[in-house]
């Protein structure tokens, strides 16, 4: 499943950087977020290759789901697709932008892809195995590299939203003796902590299922965890709540290394 990932992570990433290169209109969604022709390109290409390769299994994908093509889900296994994480980065010119595959089973991400294009990375998890993939200027990988999560240090470095942070987030870093702290955009932070080069990403802002599955799935594989405020596994496929909209999360914390309960440092 992963190198169907890869191959459908490279292709979309290449279709990316094409746009970028040539220029492009911006639109806004109705939640006022921005789309453009990348995302929608890059959604048309990865959905492409699931439905080649594994056409029985359903895929929720962000730009689908704003067009209101919602599968059925119940009961299945299913793919959660952000064809382009960080739209906004992207539009600014920045280059933390991200294309997003992932697996999910019994509400778990069992398998994920994470692909920076601008970055030449990508980092990619399941069953307890994540690797980090340098990515070539022709868009196949040169190397791989397997990566896991570090123990908790007595100084550790927590990762924030670039755009997204909240008085919560200070809070949880005060209350926990975190001081050093860098906000970053795009599920580039989950791959951090799977890389061992930071240790925990707490969200108390709105995300969708689609914007953390992929990065949780290799944040998991690497070791780590992704829990919300009581201390669960932060699930997925969260559909028919009264409280928010389908495939919404909740605030979460997702920590590297073995300390993953919200105790005091």
């Amino acid at each position: 499943m992963l190198r169907t990932f890869e191959r459908a992570a490279l292709e979309a990433g290449r279709a990316i950087i094409t746009v970028l290169r040539e220029g492009f209109p911006v639109a806004m969604k109705a939640d006022a977020s921005p789309v453009t022709v990348a995302d929608e390109e890059a959604e048309r290409i990865i959905l492409a290759h699931l439905a080649r390769d594994y056409p029985e299994i359903p895929v929720v994908a962000e730009e689908s789901v704003a067009a209101g093509k919602v599968p059925d889900i119940a009961g299945r296994g299913f793919f959660l697709v952000d064809p382009l994480d960080g739209t906004r980065e992207f539009v600014d010119g920045r280059q933390e932008f991200t294309v997003n595959i992932a697996y999910i089973e019994s509400g778990a991400p069992v398998a994920g892809i994470v692909y920076a294009p601008a970055l030449g990375l990508a980092f990619s998890g399941e069953r307890g195995r994540a690797e980090r993939l340098v990515v070539t200027d022709d868009f196949a990988v040169g190397a791989r590299t397997a990566i896991a999560v570090r123990e908790q240090p007595a100084d550790r470095l927590a990762l924030a939203s670039l755009r997204h942070n909240s008085p919560e987030t200070g809070s949880f870093l005060a209350d926990h003796a975190i001081f050093k702290c860098t906000n970053i955009g795009s599920s580039l932070k989950f791959c951090l902590l799977a890389e061992g080069k930071a240790d925990v990403y707490p969200r108390f802002t709105r995300t969708m299922e689609w914007d953390t599955a992929a990065g949780d799935a290799v944040l998991r594989a690497a070791g780590g965890s992704t829990v919300t405020l009581d201390g669960a596994p932060l699930t997925y496929g969260k559909t028919g709540t009264a409280a928010d909209f389908d495939f919404a999360n909740p605030n979460f914390i997702s920590w590297g290394g073995r300390k993953r309960i919200l105790e005091p440092a």
